[in-house]
């Protein structure tokens, strides 16, 4: 029996055996290795396996003697699985657990059968069909408002990275500002046109509507998205200032002074990246400025698969090499690069409170619909990518990604002093 603060305490560990058990026992090792975290796991046996003296942050406890075989065939990825399955809970922190998973570098190890999973996955449910690219985007998109409502900013439910500049308080302030952010970038004047790309509902062209006086076209493949943004925008009497246009990002209609896309292109798909970038291009008139914000990997890599399968269907998460060297070849001049990597991390965790907070509402909405595995499923989502952003290891950031339809005329401001004055 080891020591209560040594790395792993045996409680009892006499009757395990090689099998999913040591395995389960070399991960926490893992884990314990690289934090001080506090943690208990709960095997299907009884035997438990803790580390720390204090009150555990988070308990795992396994309901099955099949979850521990997935975990021994497919890793941490079988552990989420099992967790949606209601095959194994985990009480306490959740954002510990995954914080501890990311210091312990659980995610590093490719399984062969998981990236078999996910080059299937890929065969599936591939972006290259226009068809299947607007079904895989209202699988995640096509919830409706009330699911999101409860946990995004009001009234604008800005659903992508929020800017949290010094002195920000709130989640809807943060949203303001990153809208306010975007639009400065571009210099965004009254009367001119611009093109909002995967335009959710709505809330950044009534924003640089009323803000800025900017006439927006709304590109959205989610039906129901346009649907709801479309009847807010006539709620507000704009149905003739503002448009929204249910296609595709490949078939973006005309030609505009400005573009603003805000998280589209991780839904362009794993081998869609050109042709989506391409569209972004050819929309802009010359001369026009632009801003690209979306999720980027350091370096290339598969994009991860559970997120994939259970979240986001056909997503593909591009490195900001990949992303500026196709900016390029389309014949847009990179101006400037921001990484909002640590603002997403707060976003995110903003979100995931909400989430959590408000579930019994979203639960009552449908509860056949939203039901416990949607829980599981979405707060893993929430909160696993709330601690991604602000891991240690550097694999993933925000980028906004400001660029000009040929080389950027000398009426830009040769500086970012103009980002930030009142």
């Amino acid at each position: 029996m080891k020591t209560p603060d040594s790395s792993v305490t045996d409680q009892p560990l006499a009757g395990l055996l090689p099998g999913p058990a040591a395995l389960l026992k070399r991960m926490l090792e893992r884990i314990v290795a690289a934090n001080g975290t506090s943690f208990r796991a709960v095997l299907a046996d009884g035997s438990v396996i803790g580390h720390g003296a204090a009150e555990p942050a988070f308990t795992i406890r396994f309901r099955s003697a099949r979850a521990e075989r997935r975990v021994l065939a497919m890793g941490y990825v079988a552990l989420l699985e099992s967790y949606f399955d209601g095959d194994v809970d985990i009480d306490g922190d959740l954002a510990a657990a995954f914080r501890a998973g990311f210091a312990g570098e659980l995610d590093v190890a490719v399984n062969p059968l998981v990236a078999l999973r996910n080059r299937r996955h890929e065969w599936r449910f591939s972006n290259a069909s226009i068809p299947q690219a607007k079904t895989n985007a209202r699988f995640h998109y096509g919830m409706g408002q009330a699911f999101y409502r409860p946990w995004l900013d009001v009234p604008s439910m800005t659903y992508t990275c929020a800017y949290w500049k010094d002195g920000t308080r709130t989640l809807e302030e943060a949203q303001r500002n990153k809208m306010d952010h975007v639009c400065r970038k571009v210099q965004l004047r009254a009367g001119e046109s611009f093109v909002d790309v995967g335009s959710g509902w709505g809330g950044l062209l009534l924003h640089a509507w009323e803000h800025y006086g900017a006439v927006g076209t709304g590109i959205n493949t989610t039906t129901e998205q346009v649907a709801e943004s479309r009847a807010e925008i006539a709620r507000q009497g704009l149905a003739d200032t503002l448009k929204v246009v249910e296609c595709d990002f490949r078939e973006i209609p005309g030609q505009y002074d400005k573009l603003l896309s805000i998280g589209t292109l991780e839904h362009a798909g794993r081998d869609q990246l050109p042709e989506v970038v391409r569209a972004h291009a050819e929309a802009l008139k010359p001369g026009g400025l632009g801003v690209i914000h979306f999720i980027g990997h350091v370096d290339s890599r598969d994009t991860e698969f559970y997120i994939r399968e259970y979240i986001f269907p056909g997503g593909w998460i591009p490195s900001l090499a990949e992303a500026i060297a196709c900016m390029e070849r389309c014949g847009l001049e990179v101006v400037d690069v921001e990484n909002l990597r640590r603002h997403y991390a707060l976003t995110l965790g903003a979100w995931a409170e909400r989430f959590d907070r408000h579930w019994d509402e979203i639960h009552a909405i449908d509860p056949k619909r939203f039901d416990e595995r949607v829980r599981r499923s979405w707060r893993t989502y929430l909160w696993s990518c709330a601690e991604l952003f602000q891991a240690r290891r550097p694999q993933i950031g925000l980028f906004q990604v400001t660029v000009s339809k040929g080389n950027v005329g000398a009426n830009y401001p040769m500086t970012r002093e103009f980002l930030y004055r009142p």
